[in-house]
């Protein structure tokens, strides 16, 4: 049976989910494909480009056309849509934050937010701006919300030593932050006026 690209990406997942980014190797994951490691790069010329695809794959939910109307909502759909996606997968945020770095994603999940702040009536260099700064919340915001979720799995974290159970939960957490954030938009379009 020949190998399919999707074949390998749904490997690379399987082992992501079920060890995590670290134990994500082309010799584990061809191991558990049972083919030699260089069968993988007929479809993948390096890791990077396999974690670029693996990442666009962990994001295609953004790619449904946004429910919400209101600019507004649209931002907070779009950016829980984000978290549920990165949550989805172990270590998905972290995945996605280091594809974003280097580049290696094809996602338009930007360029969503950008659409929306424009909406808002932004200037477009301050809509790329504020879409950035976005998806960087949700990014970081989601890998510390999976690092605790593994150190509290592995009894690391107790009531005693960390500050996870003197806060809201982490979807209460996430929303106060989105919450500060669109009312940033709010107060920088009402201020374009005077």
């Amino acid at each position: 049976m020949q190998l399919r690209r999707s074949d390998v990406l749904d490997g690379a997942i399987a082992i992501l989910d079920e060890y995590s980014l670290a134990d994500l190797t082309m010799r584990r994951l061809a191991g558990s494909l049972n083919v030699q490691p260089g069968a993988l790069y007929w479809h993948f010329p390096n890791k990077q480009t396999l974690l670029g695809a693996v990442a666009d794959r962990i994001l295609e939910p953004l790619d449904a056309p946004v429910v919400a109307v209101d600019w507004a909502d649209q931002l907070k759909e779009l950016a829980h849509r984000l978290r549920d996606a990165l949550l989805s997968h172990r270590d998905g945020a972290e995945l996605v934050s280091a594809t974003y770095a280097s580049r290696l994603t094809t996602t338009q999940a930007r360029e969503k937010f950008v659409s929306a702040a424009l909406r808002a009536r932004m200037p477009r260099a301050e809509a790329e701006l504020a879409a950035y700064t976005l998806l960087y919340y949700v990014l970081g915001q989601t890998v510390d919300e999976q690092s605790r979720i593994q150190l509290d799995s592995v009894g690391v974290l107790t009531e005693e030593s960390s500050p996870l159970f003197e806060t809201p939960d982490a979807t209460a957490r996430f929303d106060f932050g989105l919450q500060l954030f669109i009312g940033g938009i709010h107060s920088r379009v009402h201020s374009y006026g005077r």
